[in-house]
């Protein structure tokens, strides 16, 4: 076996490199985040070659190279099981991989593209099919070299307890000795937080666990690496994980937001989807220019995170030549009105501002105000320039649209309880330097539901800063519980010069079934609303994976239970007692199900409306269920909340087990 270094260790048998100073980073790779496709998402180990030159023909014939996608990579599985038994470099998968990889490679070579592999720091990959570098770091990366690869993927698994920052560190030597320029993503997880050291060791380190299909693991990741700012830059990025974008699991609007403040972030993008199978509305989503301009920005600024309360965000990116990004994401179940300023995202004072929408492409003015009522779930991005003379050309930012007050906090402004009145907003808000005129309102709802206006919109002109606002008082029909309805709002102004401006939106309500009365197992009564880390929670078992009920019995440090709600962190499960409940009693903990090096915390609280009932503190993998009760008296909803232990472990799967509630 060749060397690393000059210095060694053995672990378990093998000869592992101990770490010996080398020339830090950078070395002009990955000057902004690189671009391209990853198989894993859409196929796991359901690879051959052909998908990898399909995708490499589809990047050209679709545009996705002209847009800024280079890489195309190909995740684990790729080799066969057992090393050459000579010269110990990997060997082809013979049925995946018949061609070999430097075939490969050099197809996607010659239709203008790079060629990117994988494998892990450790005895085997993670899929466990193929075998790792650890020991080997040389002979794989002169092989890799020799095959053509210019991006490697170096992952964390089965890596026999050997300090991360050496592992990565000896393979960053190993693919320097080649000559080749190959960029270096270092697949640690963030569990050794990588971004305090990586920027000498690699060009980009993920920050988090894997990412899924779900919005929820979506927004969770994002809320990870977006405090990370201070440590990205040209040739150094943090990874957020690919892209979801195309594969099903999401809304296109939750789609666009991952795309968009994935290139906020400053984050790589690698398409994670089946391009043979995209649709063409999720194709168009990552073909989006003026958002991948944003993200491949030569400045390679991180966006900063203005302001986040109640899951209303504000980031700001500054841009090279100086215009900002300013995105504006509504985490939360229902319409808000989210705002900022040009100063507060760094622009120069000015009487007038240029706002560019980059989903839409419709350009605007403002006296310095950056708002918009924002959709749930959805992100708007305006490209901002403090511009001194093209602004007063464009049409006013006027912030329009429904808002709703939530039945209690915390809990989604769309559930909307049958008897129970609720106020609906459609407001006019003008943010522009020239006034709106004869501002109009309307809503509607379904029949049987009381709809009463409280006031209407009284300004006949709108002027910089004010806004017209209409109120209704909305209440849902007894009989209603168990359904879904729309309300649908309009707004109306007009601008001098440029007409009558007009648009509409429509907003669905859910009216939650309350809990019954009794005695009951919480895991037979239907919840109102559920968000969770990983897949949906789960009934009578623990959360198992993306797919719904694929969990095992629920277990906390060995002890089974029959009854209860598989959770993972971060998870809200939210249920309409109605003021008719008196006591939830539940044990508590980490479920077993988890590998050995997957070593979850979450922290456990019961909510009534605005008040919390119980928690109960951090609560590890180590530690056994503990019991917990909360006091219901005169709560309308009941919250479950599991959280993140604080520790950046993806696998944080808290049970609810045996939770008894009394109503």
């Amino acid at each position: 076996m060749i060397a690393a270094v000059a210095s060694a260790a053995t672990v378990l048998g093998l000869t592992v490199a101990t770490a010996t100073p080398a020339t830090a980073l950078p070395d002009g790779l990955a000057l902004t985040p690189p671009m391209g496709f990853n198989n894993w998402n859409t196929t796991g180990c359901d690879i051959d070659e052909k998908m990898i030159r399909d995708m490499a023909d589809i990047f050209v014939r679709d545009g996705l190279r002209d847009a800024g996608y280079q890489y195309v990579n190909v995740d684990d599985c790729w080799a066969a099981p057992e090393r050459d038994p000579v010269t110990k470099r990997y060997l082809p998968h013979p049925t995946r991989f018949p061609s070999g990889i430097k075939a490969l490679a050099d197809y996607v070579h010659a239709r203008g593209l790079k060629f990117g592999i994988y494998t892990s720091a450790g005895t085997l990959t993670c899929a466990k099919t193929m075998p790792g570098s650890l020991g080997f770091e040389e002979i794989d990366a002169q092989t890799f070299a020799d095959w053509g690869v210019d991006y490697l993927k170096y992952d964390n698994c089965n890596n026999q307890g050997v300090d991360a920052k050496l592992r990565y560190t000896t393979m960053r030597d190993a693919l320097k000795k080649t000559g080749r320029p190959i960029v270096y993503s270092l697949c640690e997880w963030g569990e050794n937080k990588p971004w305090e050291w990586g920027a000498d060791v690699g060009h980009l380190w993920r920050t988090t666990g894997d990412i899924n299909d779900t919005w929820s693991k979506t927004v969770d990741i994002f809320k990870r690496n977006a405090p990370l700012a201070r440590y990205a830059g040209p040739g150094r990025w943090n990874d957020p994980d690919m892209l979801e974008v195309g594969n099903g699991g999401m809304t296109t609007t939750e789609y666009r937001s991952h795309f968009g403040l994935w290139a906020m972030m400053a984050a790589p993008l690698l398409i994670g989807a089946d391009l043979r199978e995209i649709s063409r509305e999720h194709l168009d989503i990552l073909r989006n220019r003026e958002v991948i301009a944003i993200d491949q920005d030569k400045l390679g600024v991180q966006a900063r995170v203005l302001s986040s309360e109640n899951g209303l965000w504000v980031l700001a990116k500054p841009l090279a030549g100086g215009d900002v990004a300013v995105a504006l994401f509504n985490e939360t179940e229902a319409n808000a009105r989210i705002s900022t300023t040009a100063r507060a995202a760094g622009l120069p004072q000015r009487p007038g501002y240029q706002l560019r929408d980059v989903w839409t492409g419709r350009n605007y003015q403002s006296a310095g105000v950056i708002s918009a009522v924002v959709a749930p779930h959805a992100t708007t991005i305006f490209r901002v320039k403090a511009d001194a003379l093209g602004w007063p050309l464009r049409e006013p930012l006027v912030s329009a649209g429904l808002e709703l007050t939530a039945p209690a906090p915390g809990v989604p402004g769309n559930l909307t309880p049958a008897g129970m009145p609720f106020d609906a907003t459609v407001s006019v808000t003008n943010h522009a330097v020239v006034p709106v005129l004869r501002p109009r309102a309307t809503l509607t709802a379904p029949a049987g539901w009381r709809v009463e206006q409280v006031s209407g919109p009284a300004l006949p002109v709108v002027g910089t800063g004010q806004s017209a606002v209409a109120k209704w008082r909305v209440t849902p029909p007894a009989g209603a519980e168990g359904t879904t309805a729309v309300l649908r709002s309009g707004t109306e102004y007009t601008v001098l010069g440029r007409g009558r401006v007009t648009a509409a939106e429509e907003t669905t309500l859910s009216v939650p079934k309350p809990v019954p009365q009794g005695v009951s197992a919480l895991s037979d009564v239907a919840w109102a609303y559920a968000r969770n880390g990983y897949g949906p929670p789960e009934r009578d078992m623990s959360n198992g994976s993306v797919p719904a009920g694929d969990g095992k019995p629920l277990t906390i440090n060995g002890v089974r239970y029959a009854k209860g709600i598989g959770a993972h962190a971060v998870s809200e499960i939210v249920f309409y007692l109605g003021g008719r409940c008196r006591s939830l009693v539940t044990d508590v903990g980490i479920d077993d199900e988890r590998e050995p090096r997957q070593q979850g915390s979450s922290a456990f609280q019961i909510w009534a409306d605005s008040r919390k009932a119980a928690e109960t503190g951090v609560r590890t993998w180590q530690d056994p269920a503990i019991g917990i009760s909360g006091d219901l008296t005169g709560a309308r909803f009941l919250r479950l909340s599991v959280t993140d232990g604080g520790d950046n472990n993806s696998y944080d799967r808290g049970d609810w087990a045996n939770p008894v509630l009394t109503c």
